[in-house]
């Protein structure tokens, strides 16, 4: 059997008396990507900081490309690339001399490193502003620099810890194509963030944390099923409708249909395939009913989420006098 790229067992970390991981286990083979998914201060960055040796653990075990995080660090940063949350470019330098620097202070040479900067300037399209001081650069070009600057050395694993946060939708689709692009090539990354979007788009299994505690894995569509799979909406135009479709939607599950007065629509999980959709569209004709709309809609990341945690990934928890501890920490341990 394959060594998984990424392997943690056991891990936990306390900042204070808040306990940030609570044993937390991953595995990530090599050539994919794990989404590792959650709202602010659950545990991402503080896990992400610890498999790229900058944090120690109190408990639990972890290795990555081969190495042991505790006993071989130093192995283990020559073989990974990290892009943080807040891009570690500097805006006195221009473009080129951001990543050749970076090339230089990885022991290239000069020569090489001017090499493999022209490399990674053009395929995440920065040549055009390559020469231009990066203060001067947009939100979605210095994330594109950071992430560049952090494959100079070809890392085989990359850990990316919301590498699109605060980036237009956009910026962001760019960044998830040059993303895809790298694990096409073989690199294998492990992925934070808060966007469900983002993890449906790029995971190839997804990690859901909450609270310093790992409480769901699987593929995307797994953890969809996972929360109910396909449901068939239905919508009308008239609110006299609405208990007619409710009746005949409830023949189809023990299960009572979920009712939005405001749009006029009524939705139940969906288990019969199209039998079940023929059976109810029938029965609404019969009944004279013409649906506004008629769908069958999958889990959305945003369901699996909301039935995982209890609260959207929107959600903030700001305002818990623990959460701002555990936000003030990570934050402190981002500077270190």
């Amino acid at each position: 059997m394959t060594e998984p790229a990424v392997s943690a067992e056991g891990l936990s970390k306390k900042y204070g008396d808040f306990q940030a991981l609570q044993d937390v286990n991953l595995s990530v083979p090599a050539g994919t990507v794990l989404g590792l998914l959650g709202p602010n201060g659950a545990g991402k960055t503080t896990t992400v900081r610890i498999l790229a040796t900058l944090l120690t653990p109190d408990a639990g075990q972890a290795t990555v490309a081969g190495q042991d995080v505790l006993r071989k660090p130093a192995e283990v940063r020559k073989r990974i690339g990290l892009t943080g949350q807040y891009a570690a470019v500097d805006a006195r330098l221009t473009g080129r001399e951001n990543i050749e620097l970076i090339g230089v202070l990885l022991h290239l040479g000069r020569k090489a490193a001017k090499v493999r900067a022209a490399e990674l300037l053009e395929q995440f399209e920065l040549t055009d502003a390559a020469d231009k001081l990066a203060k001067n650069y947009s939100g979605g070009m210095r994330r594109r620099l950071d992430l560049a600057a952090s494959l100079v050395s070809r890392p085989p694993v990359l850990f990316l810890d919301e590498p699109t946060t605060g980036l237009d939708l956009t910026s962001r689709m760019t960044l998830w194509r040059m993303v895809k692009e790298q694990v096409d090539s073989g690199v294998t990354v492990l992925l934070t963030t808060q966007y469900l979007e983002e993890a449906d788009q790029l995971a190839n299994r997804v990690a859901v944390i909450d609270k310093g505690r790992l409480i769901a894995e699987g593929t995307p569509d797994e953890l969809k099923r996972r929360v109910g799979g396909d449901r068939l909406e239905v919508s009308v135009t008239d609110t006299s409708d609405l208990a007619v479709v409710t009746t005949a939607l409830a023949s189809l599950s023990a299960e009572q249909p979920t009712v939005d007065q405001d749009s006029r629509t009524a939705s139940i999980a969906l288990s019969g395939g199209i039998k079940a959709i023929a059976s109810i569209s029938a029965e609404l004709e019969a009944a004279g009913v013409e649906p506004l709309d008629f769908a069958v809609r999958r889990s959305s990341m945003d369901d699996v989420f909301l039935a995982l945690t209890g609260h959207s990934s929107a959600a903030s928890d700001d305002g818990d006098p623990q959460q701002q501890d555990l936000n003030a920490n990570e934050k402190e341990a981002q500077s270190v």
